[in-house]
């Protein structure tokens, strides 16, 4: 099909939003273990004074590496002076891991705090309360610190995506602005162990090969500094079950006419699981990449670097290959170089409650398992969509367990008065965790499904399919529900 041109320009729209990294020190059930630092990163919708996003915890100090959760957010801002605030809020997630007593893994959090408001963050302190409430034992009551940054995004209605339009017919609108300069890679990297390195049992992993796959993400500040996010699971190697999440920041150098680039990167975050002893799991990732234009924006990437613990009780090598996309968003503009062509792109971000009947572990008795469920979808055509799912279980007796999952799907245009549209998707990848059985870690999962539009951004999803474990006993009829958000991303090159 021939993408849309138009002469009716899409409305600007901007959406408030803030990131924010939070930390919060929780006693543990045991007397004499340390507390677990736990650590966030999230991401909020404002409306005024109310906001609503989706965060990530990771243990990152204690006994704990390799405990992750995710979950959903909800809070009141609300002023007292120009620069003092109320801060007042519940996250509410799934999640657990390094044989913490976590039990099914939901949790809510809490929390109530005094916030300064600087130039360009704001801070918060005060108090804040968790409970694994699904059986779990961890219940404590602490401090509770935050760091807010704006990070705003400008959008338009779903339904212009893949309308296309040149830099000149943008003139003159809101479009006309300097665009933010992004990528995103999917990778696989091979974490090789080295020197002490052993796992939660004392055996040495210097023999082993931990086989990651991946998302990064790098947005870039200026022409050459970017900051990353990016995030792994292992799917082969070692028993299922490890994960990492970093962020940090790095520098780009280019030649060759900009078809090779050069970066360097360093990052620091949470990671283990999968019976990696990382100790509280704090992990540094510093990595030098070389890449190589393929066609169009598209790289191939190729990533030499280590991951260790601050005290190098854990230490690997790190080898990977990537495929990397870059994109100008958000504006028509550029400072390296000048755009010509744009085009509006379909962004979906959903929030869902999964489901697996008879989940089969490898010890306990066999019962369903639940899980809150983040996926993103990005529209590569008007109904063809890449998509990355994360899950982490919420109830179900495996606290543990957790999904770093990716795939491509099609999507049918609007039915039955525009209110209904229907779905197919595969999806692959890591898996493990929480004594369910999927052997080394890879799964795969189709599903077909259907959407009804609730208003032009916010629609109701459920689906159904099914979960295979390669080299495990999990295979289940799955079905989930949710609420996803929808809206367009204009794109230039």
């Amino acid at each position: 099909m021939i993408a849309q041109k138009s002469s009716v320009i899409p409305e600007f729209k901007s959406q408030k939003a803030q990131a924010s990294l939070d930390f919060l020190s929780i006693k543990m059930p045991d007397d004499n273990e340390a507390n677990m630092g736990f650590s966030g990163i999230h991401y909020n919708l404002k409306f005024n004074d109310f906001y609503s996003g989706l965060g990530i915890y990771g243990s990152v100090s204690g006994i704990r590496g390799g405990f992750f959760t995710l979950g959903i957010n909800a809070g009141i801002q609300k002023e007292i002076t120009p620069k003092l605030f109320i801060d007042t809020g519940i996250h509410f997630g799934g999640g657990g891991g390094a044989a913490a007593p976590d039990g099914g893994g939901a949790f809510i959090l809490p929390h109530i705090s005094l916030g300064y408001q600087f130039n360009k963050f704001s801070v918060t302190g005060g108090y804040s309360y968790v409970n694994f409430f699904d059986d779990g034992d961890i219940k404590s009551d602490q401090f509770y610190v935050s760091l807010q940054v704006p990070i705003s995004f400008d959008y338009s209605n779903y339904l212009h995506a893949e309308k296309k339009y040149t830099t000149n017919e943008l003139k003159g609108s809101f479009w006309e602005k300097i665009s933010n300069r992004i990528s995103v890679m999917a990778h696989l990297n091979n974490l090789s162990p080295m020197g002490d390195s052993v796992n939660n049992f004392g055996v040495s992993l210097n023999d082993k090969t931990i086989r990651l796959s991946g998302v990064e993400i790098n947005s870039y500040i200026t022409n050459n500094w970017f900051w990353l996010f990016k995030t792994d699971g292992a799917y082969s190697g070692i028993p299922a079950g490890y994960m990492d999440i970093f962020i940090g920041g790095g520098y780009h150098f280019s030649m060759n006419k900009n078809r090779t680039n050069i970066l360097a990167k360093v990052a620091v975050g949470a990671g283990g699981g999968g019976g990696v002893d990382s100790q509280g799991g704090t992990l540094l990732y510093p990595d030098i990449s070389i890449e190589q234009k393929l066609y169009d924006d598209f790289y191939i990437s190729v990533n030499k670097g280590f991951m260790l613990s601050p005290n190098q009780h854990f230490n690997a090598s790190t080898l990977g290959l990537g495929l990397k996309y870059y994109v100008n968003t958000e504006g028509s503009l550029a400072d390296q170089k000048d755009l010509t062509k744009t085009k509006f792109k379909g962004l979906n971000i959903i929030v869902k409650q999964d489901v697996y009947t008879n989940a089969k572990r490898v010890t306990n008795p066999t019962e369903d398992l639940y899980q809150i469920s983040l996926q993103v979808d990005l529209f590569l055509k008007k109904y063809i969509y890449a998509t990355g799912q994360t899950s982490f279980a919420n109830f179900g007796n495996a606290g543990a367990y957790a999904e770093g999952i990716l795939g491509v799907g099609l999507q049918s245009a609007s039915l039955i008065d525009k209110k209904i549209s229907v779905f197919a998707q595969v999806l692959g990848g890591a898996a493990g965790g929480g004594n369910i059985s999927t052997g080394q870690g890879f799964i795969v999962k189709p599903s077909i499904g259907f959407y009804y539009h609730l208003t032009d951004k916010l629609n109701f999803r459920a689906a159904i399919g099914y979960v295979k474990a390669s080299g495990g006993e999990l295979n289940s009829t799955a079905f989930n529900f949710g609420l996803s958000y929808r809206f367009s991303l204009l794109t230039a090159k």
